[in-house]
């Protein structure tokens, strides 16, 4: 009975020294990786082959004209972070920073970040690689990706993009899916500097004393036919919202998860051209 019970007592320290290691960074922001639960919500979906299926390989497409390019930035944690720039054509304060799909960085979140790019006109666009470089290319691969991101890392990569992007620059976020978590957590550390937040479709943060720190309004793009982002979710996250005094617009599609996604087989092309001009209208009304 003893040596079980020291046993026990050592698998204790263990676990205990575990979760020290990896939640210590970024103690110094406020935030640790442990005060956020919608994007680890999200990586579970990817244990279900049915949330698998609803994201189907993507169609092949190549970006070949461009303006853009890939970067590298610092982050506080000493290594570098990726991202894809689309530069305003005049010197401008305002960035936007986009947040890819569970597929990653690739070229269909580049077009994204052109076609923002030049529909808005007076902004910097950065496409934040969460992925530190892996792109997958089926949903296998991707759902192991999502699974695989630390929080931790993932802040610390939201922190360099900011540090880019210098001290005077003022944000907005924007992102689908696990990237549409990310632009939430996004928004809630980039505090007052951050003008507006987009979210399509992905799990919002459900707590509330982190959604306390959210400055930015909100405006989310959600599916009537999401079986795991349901409607349900987007009103409380609204209610959520609302309570805190944060201006929040909600819009519900009736359409499958990743319906604005152009590689989905069931993209729904007229629910994507609606909420796309919701989009630019509402990050023109608040980075003018």
């Amino acid at each position: 009975m003893k040596t079980f019970l020291q046993l026990v007592i050592l698998i204790c320290i263990f676990m205990g020294n575990t979760y020290t290691q990896n939640h210590s960074c970024c103690e110094d922001k406020g935030t640790t990786g442990s005060d956020i639960s919608a994007p680890n919500i999200m990586a579970a979906f990817g244990n279900e082959q049915s949330f698998k299926n609803v994201h189907p390989q993507p169609l092949p497409f190549k970006l070949t004209d461009g303006k853009g390019s890939m970067i590298t930035f610092k982050t506080p944690d000493g290594t570098d972070a990726y991202g894809y720039q689309v530069k305003a054509d005049k010197l401008s304060d305002y960035w936007i920073f986009i947040f890819h799909e569970w597929y990653g960085l690739n070229d269909y979140i580049k077009q994204e970040a052109e076609e923002v790019a030049s529909t808005l006109g007076n902004v910097n666009v950065l496409a934040i690689d969460l992925y530190d470089g892996k792109v997958a290319s089926n949903n296998d691969d991707a759902a192991k990706y999502v699974q695989s991101v630390n929080n931790e890392r993932a802040l610390n990569i939201i922190y360099g993009a900011r540090d880019y992007a210098g001290a005077d620059a003022v944000f907005a976020t924007l992102g689908w899916c696990f990237g549409g978590s990310w632009s939430n957590q996004a928004a809630i550390e980039l505090g007052s500097r951050c003008k507006a937040c987009v979210i399509y479709y992905g799990m919002p943060e459900q707590n509330i004393n982190r959604l306390e720190k959210l400055k930015a309004p909100v405006l989310g793009i959600f599916a009537k036919q999401d079986a795991r982002i349901t409607p349900e979710v987007a009103e409380k996250f609204e209610e959520n919202l609302k309570s805190l005094n944060i201006p929040v617009t909600i819009y519900i599609y009736d359409a499958v998860h990743a319906f604005a996604n152009p590689s989905n087989p069931k993209h729904d092309a007229e629910a994507t051209k609606d909420a796309k001009e919701k989009t630019y209208s509402f990050l023109k009304e608040k980075l003018p």
